[in-house]
């Protein structure tokens, strides 16, 4: 099972200037300490939950942008991108200059957005949800169409395109990961369209939701012709984490259940004022542990 690092906050002591050293050190710490995937999310104010909404918030892209000159090997993504956030024309563009200058390590998460606060703040619209998830197919056939050989236009209900030319492409085709465990409308777009799911677990959700979940995506991807076994499955874990060498053992059991359901990356959010301690703690006592399940 491999590790990801889901950076929420960039509230620090130090204040706005801190911010850049220590998401560097936060990023090196996690990359030396075995850590496979980072990632930041998609909003433009801060989330209820996390913090308030007049603490500080990143744009995604740009972060990742920098995160990238800062690492090798991790995979780079923000979870998730919000439909409504970037024209998708604008977006492919976008992940492949961020798959190019990384070196082929660029990962698209995206989802239907939710925060009509933020929209509604910075004047951006935002569509009925059944639109936004029409949307959201529109963006994933426009995306594959542009990182793929067909250069023509893209004519959809929504986005029209004269010509999908992406120049340069990607390294690689960015695997593509929907965010969200709605059974009827989200995971019928990952059977459809995507190369790995996201959903939330956690002690309060319990895996017997994680193990339902899946089992709608199988009979999704049956529906669709789809390999059930291609799609990888990971989980944005929403609880307590193991940090202390008394705690990790049965927490590797825990996600050892997880790994028996076929999850195979599970990402961790930082919690507290010091962020690279818990991407050292998370190397010396999780990632080994639940590396081989």
């Amino acid at each position: 099972m491999k590790v990801g690092l889901h950076i929420v906050s960039f509230s620090l002591p130090g204040g706005p200037p801190a911010i850049a050293p220590t998401l560097a050190d936060v990023a090196r710490t996690a990359e030396e300490a075995g850590v496979t995937n980072l990632s930041v999310m998609d909003h433009y104010l801060q989330i209820p939950g996390a913090g308030t909404v007049e603490e500080p918030m990143l744009e995604g892209y740009t972060t990742l942008g920098y995160l990238a000159a800062l690492t090798r090997d991790v995979e780079l993504q923000l979870l998730v991108t919000g439909v409504t956030y970037r024209h998708p024309g604008l977006l492919a563009k976008i992940v492949s200059t961020l798959d190019v200058l990384s070196g082929g390590r660029a990962v698209l998460g995206i989802g239907a957005a939710w925060n009509e606060q933020e929209h509604r703040a910075l004047g951006v619209p935002f569509p009925p949800v059944a639109e936004r998830f029409e949307r959201l197919e529109e963006t994933l056939q426009i995306v594959r169409q542009m990182w793929g050989d067909d250069d023509g236009p893209y004519d959809g209900r929504h986005y029209h395109l004269a010509a999908t030319l992406n120049s340069p492409q990607p390294l690689r085709r960015p695997p593509i990961m929907i965010g969200g465990g709605g059974e009827r409308k989200t995971l019928r777009l990952v059977a459809r369209y995507a190369d790995a799911c996201n959903i939330f677990a956690g002690p309060q959700i319990g895996i017997e939701k994680t193990r339902a979940k899946l089992e709608v995506l199988r009979a999704h991807c049956d529906r669709e012709g789809t390999d059930y076994e291609r799609i990888r499955k990971t989980i944005l874990w929403v609880g307590p984490v193991a940090l202390e060498a008394r705690d990790a053992e049965a927490f590797a059991a825990e996600m050892a259940g997880y790994a028996a359901l076929g999850v195979s990356e599970v990402h961790f959010m930082p919690s507290g004022p010091d962020p690279v301690d818990y991407a050292r703690r998370v190397g010396e006592h999780v990632v080994g542990r639940i590396r081989d399940l």
